[in-house]
């Protein structure tokens, strides 16, 4: 009797052994073909040095799904979940609640934890490279082609508008962003970047060195690393949007050394604006000046720095004013201030971690384009947006402990989270506008607006309950936790640009010149500033919202004055 039982019961353990092993086998091969269907894995092939890297994109383990750049944002995915693989988006793609362990601690507030990946992830490797022909203009460009130069100096070589398209990069599309901006030239590289600009290139090479596909047209060539594909713009493509147009700035008085102040000029007769700022625009200069027949081209340098307009009609055409007291009409051409647009990654490991610290909707990814182009260093990210990285923050891919980039962006809140950076620059906003700019983002993205079914819906108030709170926490925290630390209003870096980010600058380390400041100052809105009519009640805060904010605010306020700082400006102060 024992014997047959003893055989049973060792029957049993090998198929419970048998059991297991076919289960593990089973999930393996279908996250295999799962990941295999998605593409999510690197390609093959030796790495290339090149500045131009895959893009990462949010497939985290066992195949959950694929996030659009929205998504990626919403969710606060950070780079350590990532896989370094190209940018893949669908219409269907949703945030998924994680499991508990990957939570931050507001999970419904907050973003995924970084978890995985510790170490620093190399770079993936770069784009397929075409064989060594002479490069072919596509098809649907309505450019000429000029030739293939080199862009690995340490300025640009086309220092006009920049973005990059990891996903749908194509000749036509860099050509009518560049036409749209009033550039001559569209320079193309490492077969997802484009640069414009409206002096050719000095230095050419071979044609065979630019040998990278475009993203978006494989059969076309996009340049390659550190090589600029140069076409010239003819026009505007059927169906792109207009050509930008100038922009009046005011009536101001002439400077006392207009050949100093004002380095190129045009005298002709019936000079009209069109012709003054097309002509400084070819020049590269982002203002035009007109006196009469007199047009002059230049940038905002301290002797003139378009803060002290006058009167407009000292400026009228037969103003006798205008020309016994020497008045003139600024209008903002399309192209932009050149000298403060190169950016780079440090050239060491940064000493200090620094953070960009605020509450979301606060303004961060403004004030990081102010430090960008007033450092010249690129700023990272605590997470990644492909969106922004496609406009041009291309420290949004790296690695956020990489110590490449000048300072990292977190909403970050919590003793360990803060205490991993040595100093922060905490940038505080309002919370009656953080919270609408923040609704308006998860709901529309970085340039849209919540449609009306968004604020009359269940949302909003839910929204305001659980956000006001973050708003209050996350300053406390970092007052209590923070090491060093510069508080910055949004309100008084609108108000007094100039100043604060000198005062911000400084705070990093960096010594900058007043010429590239006011280079910044003329650059100040960046690329995701809401425009056009609000859809919705500009005062969409019922009685108790108010209440409950109000009391966040004097909260706030205290604690300020409590760490020996200025309380909350006085637009902060309860409605």
């Amino acid at each position: 009797m024992a014997k047959p039982f003893f055989r049973l019961q060792k029957f049993l353990r090998r198929t419970q052994f048998l059991l297991f092993f076919l289960t593990a086998a089973y999930l393996m091969t279908g996250s295999l073909l799962l990941l295999q269907r998605a593409r999510v894995g690197l390609p093959p092939g030796p790495r290339a040095p090149g500045p131009l890297q895959a893009l990462p994109v949010a497939a985290v383990a066992l195949g959950v799904g694929l996030l659009d750049s929205r998504a990626l944002h919403d969710a606060r995915v950070s780079p350590e979940l990532l896989l370094g693989v190209d940018v893949l988006r669908g219409p269907l793609a949703r945030p998924r609640p994680g499991p508990r362990w990957l939570r931050s601690r507001n999970s419904e507030l907050r973003q995924l934890r970084r978890r995985w990946f510790h170490h620093f992830m190399g770079d993936p490797p770069g784009p397929p490279a075409l064989s060594p022909e002479a490069p072919q203009a596509a098809t649907s460009s309505q450019g000429t082609y000029v030739g293939c130069f080199s862009d690995d100096g340490q300025e640009r070589t086309l220092k006009g508008a920049v973005f990059f398209d990891l996903r749908k990069m194509t000749v036509s599309h860099c050509q009518d962003a560049c036409a749209e901006r009033s550039y001559i030239y569209a320079g193309l590289e490492a077969g997802a970047e484009c640069y414009c600009g409206n002096r050719l290139p000095a230095m050419s090479v071979g044609p065979e060195e630019c040998n990278h596909e475009c993203k978006g047209e494989k059969s076309s060539v996009c340049g390659g690393v550190g090589r600029l594909s140069v076409y010239r713009v003819e026009k505007l493509q059927p169906g792109s949007r207009k050509r930008r147009t100038v922009t009046y700035r005011g009536c101001f008085r002439l400077p006392e050394n207009i050949t100093h102040a004002f380095p190129d000029s045009l005298v002709q007769a019936n000079v009209t604006v069109e012709t003054c700022s097309g002509f400084c625009s070819q020049k590269e200069f982002p203002l035009a000046i007109l006196r009469g027949w007199e047009c002059y081209c230049a940038y905002s340098t301290p002797q003139f720095n378009l803060r002290d307009a006058v009167d407009s009609s000292l400026c009228g055409q037969e103003s006798e004013a205008q020309r016994l007291a020497e008045y003139c009409e600024v209008y903002q051409t399309p192209v932009q201030d050149t000298r403060c647009t190169d950016r780079r990654f440090l050239p060491t490991k940064s000493k200090v971690f620094v953070a960009l610290s605020s509450f979301p909707g606060a303004g961060n990814t403004w004030a990081r384009h102010l430090i960008e182009h007033a450092t010249g260093f690129y700023t990272g990210s605590y997470y990644f947006d492909g969106t922004l990285y496609n406009k041009g923050f291309k420290g949004e891919k790296d690695h956020w402990r990489s110590r490449r980039t000048i300072c990292v962006k977190t909403h970050e809140s919590g003793r360990r989270e803060i205490e991993m950076f040595d100093s922060a620059i905490l940038l505080i906003r309002n919370p009656y506008r953080s919270l609408v700019a923040e609704f308006n983002r998860k709901c529309a993205g970085h340039l849209g607006y919540a449609a009306d079914r968004n604020w009359k819906s269940k949302e909003w108030p839910d929204f305001v309950n659980s956000y006001a709170s973050w708003w209050s926490s996350h300053v406390l925290d970092w007052l209590k936790y923070g090491k060093r630390l510069l508080v910055v209003h949004y309100e008084e870096l609108r108000r007094s640009l100039v100043p604060t980010l000198r005062e911000m600058v400084a705070f990093l380390n960096v010594s900058v010149s007043e010429e590239r400041l006011l280079c910044v100052e003329n650059n100040k809105e960046g690329s995701f500033r809401r425009r056009g009519r609000r859809p919705h009640d500009p005062e969409p805060f019922t009685p108790e919202m108010k209440d409950l904010i109000n009391g966040y605010i004097r909260t706030v306020d205290q604690a300020l004055r409590d760490h020996n700082w200025a309380g909350l400006p006085r637009e902060y102060v309860p409605r």
